[in-house]
């Protein structure tokens, strides 16, 4: 008798960075599962992170809908309901996508943690032990694609380009290169999700890297802080653009040099080299968010730094002050990763 198809819904409902690191879902589910449906429910904005993703077959999508506009909550349970899933995979599980898996009738759910709506509604858990040991988000991820059966340790994260999309990413290469031999991006923004170096430090590290004549320097930040505006002689070329046009001009850089943050992922998913500042405390250490996929360097403070200087909230830490992270230091990894 032939087995059923296996119709399976990735459920990532959050930021840019957290959807990268599911992309190794659906790639290591077809590798065991060819025959497979898969498809994401994403929130609008990071739609195009799966864009043109050949693992997935549909991408549903998941805005705010508000419990007191029931009507809305129905029209997506119809829709989720048509697909026939029989398995819902919550990276991030929420009381509203629990009891949307719920009533669109999806048999196997599978969730992360032990909340009152998940055990009313038989939802099946994955535990992250209190991340001990520390083991890396996407990781943690992929334990609930083991629990229908996957069996891998490939982390590897990946975004697709068209062939169309990778000729304009070359024709901006060669724009932004000026004859020059390595283009490397800063991005010097983090939503406040991790620390980071304020602006000022990032134009200076701009300016130490203007010395190098190998280097054509652009800012990818889609909103330019006031101190890196203006700047003579570089470029800005993601003011105003969208997601996907984003991606297109990251896929375009040698380099990029970020705090943890999502670019830091898009670069890793298209194979960029990446080099990051890291804090090591728990919630945000490289063991737990460094990029995966591709050439990476990572950059922290002196453990002296940490023990004594550290402001105890790391969305406050800027690296500042001795055994921090300093500009020499991130240029002379510069330097390394790209020679």
């Amino acid at each position: 008798m032939r087995k059923k198809q296996k119709r399976i819904l990735i459920i990532r409902p959050d930021r840019i960075g957290d959807v990268v690191l599911s992309t190794p879902i659906p790639r290591e589910i077809k590798k065991t599962y060819p025959d497979s449906f898969v498809a994401v429910l994403l929130r609008s904005y990071t739609k195009d992170l799966y864009q043109n993703n050949p693992n997935v077959d549909e991408i549903i999508l998941l805005d705010d809908i508000p419990y007191e506009g029931i009507t809305n909550f129905w029209r997506k349970v119809r829709e989720i309901r048509k697909f026939k899933f029989t398995h819902a995979l919550s990276l991030l599980p929420t009381e509203k996508t629990n009891y949307l898996m719920f009533f669109a009738g999806i048999k196997t759910r599978i969730g992360v943690g032990h909340k009152f709506y998940q055990f009313i509604t038989c939802t099946k858990s994955v535990s992250r032990n209190k991340y001990i040991p520390l083991r890396h988000e996407a990781d943690y991820c992929m334990d609930l694609a083991r629990k229908i059966g996957i069996e891998t340790d490939n982390l590897n994260t990946e975004i697709f380009l068209t062939q169309e999309e990778q000729k304009t990413a070359d024709e901006i290469r060669t724009k932004l290169l000026r004859g020059k031999k390595y283009l490397i991006g800063i991005h010097s923004t983090s939503g406040n999700s991790a620390p980071n170096w304020p602006p000022k430090i990032y134009r200076e590290l701009i300016e130490a890297l203007c010395n190098n004549d190998d280097y054509s320097i652009v800012v990818t930040d889609n909103i330019v802080p006031d101190a890196l505006a203006d700047i003579e002689g570089i470029e800005y070329p993601n003011v105003n653009s969208n997601l996907r046009e984003t991606i297109i001009k990251i896929s375009a850089l040698n380099c990029i040099v970020s705090a943890s943050t999502g670019p830091m992922h898009i670069a890793a998913a298209l194979k960029i080299k990446t080099v990051s500042l890291f804090c090591p405390m728990t919630a945000c250490s490289p063991k737990l968010w460094e990029p995966k996929g591709n050439d990476s360097r990572i950059v922290i403070p002196s453990d002296n730094y940490c023990a004594t200087k550290c402001p105890g909230d790391p969305k406050k830490c800027t690296f500042d002050g001795e055994g921090g992270i300093n500009v020499e230091t991130v240029v002379s990894e510069i330097k390394k990763h790209l020679s």
